[in-house]
């Protein structure tokens, strides 16, 4: 079992951690940490007679972590960037985040990127996935409206910083933040016009960075800006019917489905500029990042395990089934009817396929069920009413896996192998990287700083999920790499600064200080050769 965190010889704890004899005990108790994780994961017995490290995964496997633009870098209205719908629905809607602030300053990446690329450097992860704000780019949202130089200067400098650390960057075009410009010329992806306006986008951003960025996200779990931003209302731009929320304006029955569409319609012709412009030269890598749960059927009768199957077709399928054979899943046709936007002929073929790696977020599992409801109504149409299955996070009373400060989180290691062979299965064996998992955790504002950076749960929730990636790896999923969610403690959208999840503690009182958890270490003895 000591084995499982063998180090080589040539490298002490001692000179691992800055050289200094006050850090040894630090480091032992990393260790008694690690072994925390260990004890609770299912695992063969021939695990523990060889060290668990980064030399159990294939050569070339990248490590990483992420952040994102609106939750990260702050400097929200200046240096010419535009507002995105993310600093309209804060400033308008503070009612609708749980402390009511806003990502103003978050952590404030944008001023502190490159002592934040030392952190990465230090842990030694291999890359750094980051997205764009299409807003500081371009203000208006378009190439025609003017672009904002001393937004492409910043990212300029950012993937030089990350590439002269030898860090590979990871760039994600699209994390929720469509700009407010857009939002209120047409309604943003509300309408087809987006298409054509994200494919400049797309483009600019191929030509500008290219030459240096080899792996592309076109979105960043749009499902999550569907269902929260249109049929919830929960999350920007806070749209939604009046049966399903505090919204407005909106229309849960429709408005999820057509901003979908046009989502995934965004995406393929991005790829199709790609493609055609400057994969041969540039010779990188394009996909999308999709998130899902992992559904377990709750009995083993049929009934539950439709129900389980249905749940992963609407949350999963949904937009991994049209960028992999052209068109949505049956049971969503099925479920939803005319509601959902069919795609023409060319439409399909642009989807299908219009992918080189598939990213997935995996954070936990949930039990699925039959419905009570025997058939959806037409009356108080929304997204989980079509896909009218019933979710629960115990049976009999007993938790599903590990529960954690948050009530949607509970610990499930097993799920990220039993989605990834679910993958290689039915989705004709794609490249994937994990491009997020993670743990969050209550941000306690009474906790001391060195209390707080003591984060057994996230280092034993990290070496469990590995542990079975490493295993669906081993039964022959194409996993390319695995990206920590986050880097950094972020502004962590309705939930606002309550939450942390970050391998760096930010001081938000403290002229945004960065503190590295006792993950980070955790993360820093994993990786080492």
């Amino acid at each position: 079992m000591f084995n499982v965190f063998e180090r080589p010889k040539r490298t002490s704890c001692r000179n691992m951690l800055g050289g200094k004899g006050g850090r040894l005990l630090f480091c032992f108790i990393l260790v008694l940490f690690a072994l925390l994780a260990s004890a609770a994961v299912e695992v063969e017995p021939s695990h523990y007679s060889r060290p668990f490290n980064r030399t159990s995964f294939p050569p070339g496997f990248i490590f990483g972590a992420g952040l994102a633009a609106y939750q990260s870098e702050g400097a929200a209205l200046v240096h010419g960037k535009g507002p995105s719908i993310w600093d309209t629905f804060t400033r308008e809607h503070p009612e609708k985040i749980s402390d009511g602030s806003n990502g103003n300053a978050a952590n404030d990446f944008y001023n502190h990127y490159k002592e934040d690329i030392k952190l990465i450097k230090k842990i030694g992860l291999d890359s750094f996935r980051f997205s764009f704000s299409w807003s500081r780019i371009l203000p208006k949202g378009t190439i025609k409206g003017g672009v904002n130089q001393e937004g492409v200067n910043f990212y300029n400098n950012l993937i030089d910083e990350l590439l002269s650390n030898g860090i590979v960057p990871f760039v994600t075009l699209f994390h929720w933040d469509t700009p407010q410009a857009l939002e209120d010329e047409y309604g943003g992806f509300l309408s087809p016009k987006i298409v054509n306006d994200f494919q400049d986008y797309a483009n600019f951003c191929f030509k500008t960075f290219g030459d240096r960025v080899k792996h592309w996200v076109t979105l960043n779990e749009p499902i999550t800006y569907c269902v929260n931003g249109y049929n919830g209302g929960t999350y920007a731009p806070g749209r939604c019917s009046n049966y399903v929320g505090n919204c407005t304006a909106g229309n849960s029955a429709t408005e999820p489905y057509i901003v979908g569409h046009h989502l995934l319609l965004a995406h393929a012709h991005a790829v199709k500029i790609y493609r055609h412009k400057y994969q041969a030269s540039q010779k990188g890598q394009i996909g999308i990042t999709v998130v899902t749960f992992w559904y377990v059927a709750k009995s083993e009768t049929a009934a539950s395990k439709r129900a389980a199957s249905k749940s992963l077709d609407f949350i999963f399928g949904w937009f991994a089934r049209p960028v992999t054979f052209g068109e949505y899943p049956k049971t969503m046709r099925s479920a939803v009817g005319n509601r959902l936007p069919k795609f023409s002929k060319a439409e399909s073929k642009l989807l299908k396929g219009s992918l080189d790696f598939l990213g997935v977020n995996y954070y936990t599992s949930t039990y699925a069920d039959a419905s009570s409801l025997s058939t959806v109504t037409t009356v108080n149409q929304s997204f989980f009413g079509d896909m009218n299955t019933a979710l629960s996070t115990e049976k009999n009373g007993v938790p599903l896996g590990t529960p954690t400060a948050l009530s949607w989180l509970y610990i499930y290691p097993r799920g990220i192998r039993e989605l990834m062979l679910h993958i290689k299965k039915n989705y004709n064996d794609p490249e994937i990287y994990i491009t997020e998992n993670g743990v969050g955790e209550a941000n306690n504002s009474s906790l001391p700083i060195k209390t707080a950076l003591k984060d057994s749960t996230r280092i034993r929730y990290h070496y469990q999920h590995l542990q079975y990636l490493s295993k669906a790896i081993k039964e022959g999923v194409k996993v390319k790499g695995y990206f920590a969610w986050a880097l950094l403690d972020v502004y962590e959208w309705d939930s606002g600064y309550t939450v942390r999840f970050g391998l760096t503690y930010i001081d938000y009182k403290n002229k945004m200080k960065r503190y590295l958890k006792y993950s980070a270490y955790w993360f820093k003895m994993f990786l080492l050769k």
